[in-house]
Parts: structure tokens; sequence; C-alpha cells
């Protein structure tokens, strides 16, 4: 929580330096102060730019702010003597974005705001924060960093999509009490309530995925309701959003893969006033169509970028060959509903490989142009539709008494919507973001080299002076692999005690693994900089077999793993791993090292102790 808050004291600090050379300095362009002698009012205006409310073409307007609210709007509206003005001639102003759809961890709301997402939903994720974002969103003072609005932990069932992201998230089972379960939800903090239905069965695979049955579905929406939440829900079939729908979902946080809109799903969506968030952007990188690519390569979005942001881009959400229809199909649906009335809202699904927080909302709304929506449609869809929807108050449109969240682009784009990315000035609370993509950021935390020690087992619970323990299987990825862990007596040379680590590897998934984890961040998968360390040593004993040591490292999380492998015998041998010798492996950046059996299926148990990062 400290970190947090030291985050935001920062970003503002930044900010308000930032604020006072734009605001001030007459080496910004064509921004003008006053030609007075008299000291600056408070607040500022831009004056000569086409406004865009969030809902209607204002024409050319002038748009005065004070406080972190929007102060006034009109054509001939009077700016104070002394105030600030920022010019606006051939540029276009808008209501701060509106991400629909995202996975917000790490630096994801500075990312955000850098491209003009000011808010932003997050989909799934840990509700500790739920406070602490609460108070963010209320705040005017100036930051550098979206609003959050989050469902806190999916509803999802165990061993479903969702619990796969190295955090422990709670399940409904089959004897759920599923009012209660929601109940404890919205006790956490939820938001809304989200809802994952999702067994792979529209992708092509053989691979299955256990999900909620169509009887839980229904309690938990109901439930969400009883508690005046929203209920949105994920699906990627077609059958499971008619359902859905039926129930009574109030939103598809993504369009269906599998096939096109029929109609009568069309007159369902437009007869219970449902929404949707089609997150074209992932369902382009499901069908491997290269537009996270072109984001990244777009002149004026790609200087921006972090390295991890330009490596997620990059990637893409399956392997196998392209398969452009399914994006097509998305984008027929989205032509559908979107003519028959329904509300489309803009979400990116980010940072799923293919998408990067902030820049990939400007391409979703050109998918969204490109499925037949108008440019100020498009907009809409991105600004005040969403606050509409979850019941914001306070933004997406351009309108007195409104939180002074808002873009500047050069250009227009009701004419053409690529012009959101000639971003000129991004005002988050009524106070300028800094847009430097290293501004703010976290480097990867360091750990005193004099600290090697990160697991010796000798006390009551599994600990570590930095970083955490935890076990992995490949449960999270499909297969049905177990293991169990316990601390144990008598370690290795004569230590008091020992991690016991043991279970069983089953055929299912095509690399089957099961062992315990080390993870050196405060937050899973965080990287750590071990830049200055040489080796991975540790003790083990075992039952012969032989075993892997794997090194998660490097700008982004989607990375696979580099391998060393070791035997466990039956007498505590200590094994030696040089770093240099993982290969590929960025110990700058490193975010977990996993002790695991793999084939061939079978029981197995190794047990460690004294386990250094020399």
């Amino acid at each position: 929580m400290k970190r947090w808050m030291d985050a935001v004291a920062a970003g503002a600090l930044v900010a308000t330096l930032v604020a006072s050379v734009l605001l001030l300095s007459p080496a910004n362009g064509r921004d003008s102060a006053p030609a007075t002698a008299r000291p600056p009012v408070d607040g500022f205006a831009i004056r000569g730019a086409r406004v865009f409310d969030g809902e209607r073409d204002l024409g050319i307007a002038t748009v005065v702010v004070r406080d972190g609210r929007i102060a006034g709007v009109g054509a001939d509206l009077a700016v104070p003597e002394a105030m600030a003005v920022v010019d606006g001639q051939g540029r276009t102003l808008l209501p701060g974005l509106i991400d629909a759809h995202v996975h917000a961890w790490g630096d994801a709301q500075r990312d955000a705001a850098r491209f003009g997402v000011t808010t932003a939903f997050d989909m799934h994720g840990m509700p500790e924060r739920a406070q602490a974002l609460r108070t963010q969103r209320e705040s005017l003072a100036a930051t550098g960093q979206a609003d959050l609005w989050a469902a806190g932990y999916a509803v999802t069932a165990p061993g479903g999509h969702g619990t796969q992201y190295g955090f422990p998230v709670p399940t409904v089972e089959a004897d759920t009490d599923v009012d209660a379960f929601i109940g404890a939800r919205i006790d956490e903090g939820a938001d809304f309530i989200k809802l994952i239905v999702e067994d792979l069965s529209a992708y092509g695979t053989a691979r299955r995925l256990p999900t909620l049955s169509a009887e839980q579905v229904t309690a938990a929406i109901a439930a969400a309701h009883a508690r005046e939440r929203l209920a949105v829900v994920h699906v990627s079939t077609l059958e499971d959003g008619r359902h859905a729908i039926a129930s009574g979902a109030d939103c598809l946080v993504h369009l269906f893969a599998d096939a096109e809109a029929d109609a009568a799903f069309v007159t369902a969506m437009r007869a219970r006033d449902a929404f949707v968030v089609p997150t074209l952007s992932v369902l382009a990188s499901v069908a491997g169509t290269g537009d996270g690519a072109a984001i990244a390569d777009d002149a004026h979005l790609g200087g921006l970028l972090t390295a991890e942001q330009r490596s997620s881009l990059a990637a893409r959400m399956h392997g196998g060959a392209p398969d452009p229809g399914t994006l097509a199909r998305a984008l027929e649906s989205v032509r559908l509903l979107h003519a028959a009335g329904v509300d489309i809202l803009a979400g990116t699904d980010a940072p799923n490989p293919g998408t990067a927080h902030g820049a990939s909302l400007h391409g979703e709304m050109a998918l969204l142009v490109r499925a037949g929506l108008g440019n100020a449609q498009a907009l809409a869809a991105a600004t005040a539709l969403p606050a509409r929807r979850f019941g914001l108050s306070d933004r997406g449109r351009i309108a007195p008494g409104l939180r002074a969240d808002l873009v500047l682009v050069d250009g227009d784009p009701l004419a053409d919507i690529t012009a959101t990315r000639a971003i000129v000035t991004v005002w988050k609370n009524g106070h300028p973001v800094a847009r430097d993509a290293q501004v703010g950021t976290s480097a990867a935390a360091l750990v005193p080299a004099a600290q090697t020690l990160v697991g010796d087992f000798d006390g009551d619970a599994i600990t570590a002076p930095f970083g955490s323990w935890q076990p992995s299987t490949d449960r999270m990825a499909g297969g049905n692999s177990d293991v169990a862990h316990e601390l144990v007596h008598n370690g290795a040379q004569g230590t008091t005690g020992a991690l016991r680590i043991h279970g069983e590897i089953r055929p299912g998934f095509a690399f089957p693994w099961a062992g315990m984890t080390f993870m050196p961040g405060t937050e899973p998968m965080e990287p750590v900089d071990m830049s200055g360390r040489e080796a991975l040593v540790f003790q083990v004993r075992g039952d012969g077999r032989r075993y892997s040591a794997m090194l998660f490292s490097g700008p982004t999380m989607q990375g696979m793993p580099s391998t060393q492998t070791f035997v466990a015998g039956p007498e505590w041998t200590e094994v030696r791993l040089p770093l240099a010798d993982f290969p590929g492996a960025d110990p700058a950046l490193l975010r977990a090292v996993a002790f695991t059996a793999g084939q061939p299926a079978g029981g197995f148990e190794f047990f460690l102790d004294q386990v250094e990062l020399r």
C-alpha cells in the first residue's frame, strides 16, 4: 500500500512540475501566455479547438477549466483576464478516453493515461486495492494515472479461466452458495460483477477448461442485480452469449469468436437493452491480423511505448496459422448489433498479447469504424457511452461541472479517426499528464547484494526475506497434474528444516509440470533486478528423477522460461546453476524461479533447502 501511495505522490509532483512548464512556458508552441502584467488567475482555457463533447460536435468553442473541473463551454465563452490560454486552432478537444475492458497491474494506469485513456474498467484482479482505487478516483489532485473501476475477483469455476495468473482466486464449486459468493465479492469492494464463461471450445482446439454451469450463471447475475450491481459476462461462443443475455446479463465484455450474431441474438440484446464491449483488439490478435504490430509502428504512438508494451503488441494471443475469419465474424457482429441500436463500447482487453494499455484503444476505435460505426459514434464508444452505461456521472463528456479529463489532438478525428493518435496534451483532473514513457515508471526493484538466501525453510511457515513461494502446476493451463508441499524437519547439512515437494505428473497436457515457484517481487511476476547475481544455488535430494529449474525473465510476462535441469538423488547434494547458462534469460528483469517435475508421467518427490541467488 505504501508503495502505491508513494507512486501517487511522485506522480503528483511530476505532473505539477510539468503543468507549470506547459502552462507558463512561452516555448510551448502556440500556447500563449496572456498579454498582461497582471498575475495569472487559477485555471486555464482552451480556445479555438473543435470540441467533441462525447456525444456531439460542438464546432469551434472555448473550454474553461478551474479547480480540476470544466467551468464553462461555449462558442462565445469569455476567457477571464490573465487566465492561461492553450491555442486549439487546427486541433480537436475530446473528453478523456475510457477503456471498458482492461486488466490493470504494474504501470497500467500510467501507461493508459500517457495515451489519453483517463478511465478504465478492470475486469479481474485482487480486491485489496479497492479502497485505494476509490480514493484515487474521487480525488481531483494532479496525477499521471488513469482512474480504475474494478470487478475484483471475476466469478469462475475451479481451474477455470481466470485462475491461472499467479494469485489465488475464490471459485464457484458445485455446492457453492452463489448468492453468498457474490455478496462476498461486493463486500470486498467490487464495483460490478464479472462472470467468466469459457471452456475454450470456440478456438478449434481439443483442450477444454472447466467453467460455470448455466444455472450458476443465472444465479450469479440475479445475485448481482439484487445488490444493484451490473453483471458483465465473458463469453466466446454465441450460445453462451445467448444464455447470458437470457439470464439478464447487462453486458458481454467480449464478442464471441465462433459465429456471427444471428437475428435472434440481436433481437435479444436489443430487448434486454444490453450493451457489448467487443474487444476487437484482442480478437484481432487471436486472428493473427497484425493489428497490434501496426499500433507499435504508428509514428504517433510508437515513441511513447515501453519495451514491455512493444513486446506485448508484437505477440499473438494464439499460435497456429492466422485465421482472419475470427476478426471478420466479430466485425460483422458489431455491424449488426450497432445497426439494431445496441450500444457498443470500446475496450481492448489490454495487456493481453497483441495489445497495450492506452495505445490499443486508438486501434480499437479504428476497428469500430471498420465495423460500421461513424467516427463520432466510435468516439462516443470510448467516452460518453461507457460513462453512462457504467453509471459514472462525473466524466466521459465535456460539460460544465464535470471532471476536466481532456485530450487535445492535432487534426479532426471526426473526419479521420486515426487523428486521435496525434495527441498534443492530456489533462487528468485538469492537470497535464507527463507523456514520456519513462517518467514515473517502475524500475525493476534492486535487492541488496548481501541478501542471497531466498529459502531456508527452517521456520513454521514458508517465508523469504523478499518475494514469495507458491505452488504451480499445469492445471492453470488446462492440465491435470497435482502438487503438494510442506515443511519437514532435518534439512541439508543439519539445518532445522527443508521443503518437501511431491505430487503426480498426469498426461493430458503437452508440457505437463508441477512444482514450486519463487517470485522475487512484491507482486506476482513483478521483475526484480538480479543482474549482479551469478548463480542459482540450492541443496536438493529426492527420488532420483531429473527436474527442471526455470527462470522467467524479460520485459514481458509472456516470455518463455529458460531452463536447466538437475537430478535429485537420495542424498543431499548442492546444485549450482550459473545464471549465464540459462539461455536467453535476463537477470536484470527476473520474474520467477520455478523448480518443477515434468515428463514422464507418474508420482514424484523431492526436497529443497538453502536456496540462494548468489
